[in-house]
């Protein structure tokens, strides 16, 4: 799948098989926060911890989103929201 193909992916009703950081981050496109947070929290994976960073970077909750960024081990996004969204996405489904 593209990211063309992931975002276009959010007219339907449910979220194709992802794994649950890219359900997250589909949840988040169609508003759904709270079913985003739920399932960044349950990736138990490796861009879990990433998403949630995001996430909470969104709400903003930036003490929260500092601690999820570091326990992924990676420096806190500088980009816009949209732009770190679609940095994950192509990384995610790259990977």
């Amino acid at each position: 799948m593209t990211p063309d193909a992931f975002r276009a992916s959010v007219e339907i009703d449910d979220p194709p098989p992802l794994s649950l950081a890219l359900q997250a981050l589909w949840w988040d496109s169609k508003g759904d926060w709270g079913k985003a947070h739920e399932c960044a929290q349950a990736d138990p994976g490796p861009f879990g911890a990433p998403v949630h960073a995001y996430l909470h970077r969104k709400e903003p909750d930036l003490a929260n989103a500092r601690y999820w960024y570091n326990r992924a081990g990676r420096n806190p996004a500088t980009g816009t929201l949209e732009q770190e969204w679609t940095a994950l996405v192509t990384e995610l489904l790259a990977g």
